[in-house]
């Protein structure tokens, strides 16, 4: 891997981690373009980059997370799904990592967030702010992020659409979809790290810290964009690209 790998992996995991696209499918692509081999050390870096993403959400919502205890409780119970889930499954989880799974739930999650759309009408009495989520609501939200363990399914697209069906608007649910990734990324993320720290060398930081700045930087640009998206658009032309780019996955990959 070379400077400029880590700069473009960096970028990609930066911009797919939050919208609704799939940073797993979108990385798995990356790197066959590169011609970069599933080395230990590149999948290390792949997961170590996520907390790059991770820190620019805490970075953009610093001062709700500092003053409200209640809106945390709620977040750990929207994570309690996943990581039961996660514990249980994630043997499992890790063989379904092939780039037809990807581009398979790519294309159907595309289908859903379309006829979600089309279906979807937000109400005056619609959730208007993350922190209103009840605690019932919030661990139904877990669930459907728990559904994301399939890879290509994306962890965002699926706590946002879960999010507009328990009666969040759109920016509520893609707040609420944000910050429940540090609890879960950060779990998720410290859990591979701490099995793949071995493969982390001192010539190596050199990478990683490109990589995981560049991640950063990307993902602040990304949440703020989506956020400001999402108070007058749809998500339908994020359906659209779904099933585009699985087919192109499928193209390209077979």
């Amino acid at each position: 891997m070379t400077l400029t790998d880590s700069v473009v992996l960096g970028v990609v995991e930066g911009l797919t981690e939050f919208l609704p696209v799939s940073s797993t499918g979108h990385l798995i692509l990356a790197s066959h373009l590169l011609g970069l081999k599933q080395t230990q050390f590149e999948k290390t870096f792949e997961i170590a980059i996520q907390l790059g993403a991770i820190l620019a959400v805490v970075f953009i919502y610093k001062e709700k997370l500092i003053k409200n205890i209640e809106l945390w409780k709620k977040l750990i119970a929207a994570f309690i799904p996943t990581g039961i889930l996660g514990l249980l499954l994630h043997g499992y989880v890790e063989k379904l990592f092939d780039y037809r799974v990807v581009s398979f739930m790519l294309i159907v999650w595309g289908v859903i967030f379309i006829l979600v759309e089309l279906l979807h009408s937000e109400k005056e009495h619609h959730i208007s702010k993350p922190e209103e989520v009840s605690y019932l609501k919030a661990i139904g939200i877990g669930i459907f992020q728990s559904l994301a363990m399939v890879p290509g399914t994306s962890r965002s697209g699926a706590t946002i659409i879960g999010g507009m069906l328990l009666g969040m608007k759109r920016p509520a649910a893609t707040e609420f979809s944000f910050l429940l990734a540090i609890p879960t990324m950060l779990a998720a993320t410290g859990f591979e790290l701490m099995k793949n720290v071995s493969f982390l060398t001192l010539e190596n930081l050199q990478l990683l810290a490109v990589g995981f700045t560049v991640a950063f930087v990307s993902a602040f640009l990304a949440v703020k964009w989506l956020l400001s998206y999402v108070k007058h658009h749809s998500f339908i032309p994020f359906g659209v690209y779904r099933i585009v780019a699985g087919l192109i996955f499928l193209a390209v990959l077979l």
